[in-house]
């Protein structure tokens, strides 16, 4: 079967179920690959008659913002021993060094370190609880979470979609080798991250705690 064909056959109510659902536990704190989810859904939009991306764009921005709450909610009831928690379950990405990046991010910021975090895998995962932790004040938490989920899931959808459209023909003409190209680009992508995260998992210097709220 034709790759194209066997795209058509998606049904589009799951694309958007798991978009939102994978960002939303992302968001939530657990470490998944969101944006790659997104961005191949807004990429599949664009080959797929049947994938609305405006509705897409709203369901990744609604799993953002819900798992950002959810994760702000739990930081706050949780505190450090959540973080100590997380670290040792997922030691690659809630390492001490790790999570005084983070402290320090919003030190610096406040409460745009939440909007800025959207952008940024590792910060993505720790904006919601992180806020939580620190006592940042849920209105600033809320309006900088808003704001950075549906810029940062409307955006990526809108620019990823367009792209897919012009190469519309492209893709046609070479679809196992475009699909090929897009799961080595993943791959790498999720690599880079890793390397990251290893890299600062290296840091052993921890900031004195910041009050968010202040």
């Amino acid at each position: 079967m034709h790759v194209q064909e066997w795209l058509d056959t998606v049904p589009p109510v799951a694309v958007y179920a798991v978009v939102a659902l994978v960002i939303g536990v992302e968001s939530l704190g657990i470490p998944l690959p969101g944006e790659i989810v997104l961005v191949s859904a807004a990429l599949l939009s664009s080959q797929h008659s049947g994938i609305n991306p405006i509705v897409l764009g709203a369901c990744a921005s609604l799993g953002a913002v819900t798992g950002d709450s959810i994760g702000y909610a739990i930081g706050r009831k949780g505190g450090r021993p959540l973080l100590a928690w997380l670290g040792n379950k997922f030691p690659r990405h809630f390492s001490e060094g790790h999570v005084a990046t983070a402290e320090r991010s919003f030190e610096k910021w406040g409460m745009w370190a939440v909007f800025f975090g959207r952008f940024i895998a590792l910060l993505r995962i720790f904006a919601g609880p992180l806020a939580g932790v620190l006592h940042m004040p849920y209105w600033k938490f809320l309006t900088a979470n808003l704001l950075g989920g549906v810029i940062w899931a409307g955006g990526t959808t809108a620019v990823v979609y367009y792209v897919g459209i012009v190469a519309e023909d492209w893709l046609k003409r070479f679809s196992y080798f475009g699909l090929a190209a897009a799961v080595l680009v993943g791959l790498a992508s999720m690599l880079m991250v890793r390397r990251k995260a290893q890299k600062m998992s290296a840091e052993k210097k921890e900031p004195e705690p910041v009050n968010a709220a202040e």
